[in-house]
């Protein structure tokens, strides 16, 4: 299991930046790095620019900055990198209190193994 410890983003609507709320902390299971894999392979021959991949919420052990609180839901977002056409992935969740968008800077999917 990985665990990262990555700066997170803040973006409470669609008309403001997104502002810096510290780091947050999280484990990459075996299977989501598998799925994560798979969905850096699938990029490479779809016409879809990214794909969310379901984080398992059972295996991530998330720990966010004290300002930021719990999140509702949290997904992976894969992309492939506009340069070198590798995959890179954030998590991406929502604040439980007001619903506000969160994520973390972008990793490179092959940094994991």
């Amino acid at each position: 299991m990985n665990t990262l410890n990555i700066e997170g983003w803040c973006k409470t609507s669609t008309d403001t930046h997104s502002s810096p709320m510290g780091f947050i902390q999280f484990h990459v299971s075996e299977a989501d790095h598998l799925r994560l894999e798979q969905a850096e392979a699938e990029l490479k021959t779809a016409e879809t620019p990214e794909l969310m991949v379901a984080a398992d919420m059972s295996t991530l052990n998330l720990e966010t900055p004290q300002e930021c609180g719990p999140l509702a839901d949290c997904q992976y977002r894969v992309y492939l990198s506009s340069t070198d056409h590798r995959g890179q992935f954030h998590l991406v969740g929502h604040r439980a209190s007001d619903g506000s968008l969160v994520y973390t800077n972008a990793v490179m999917v092959d940094q994991l193994g």
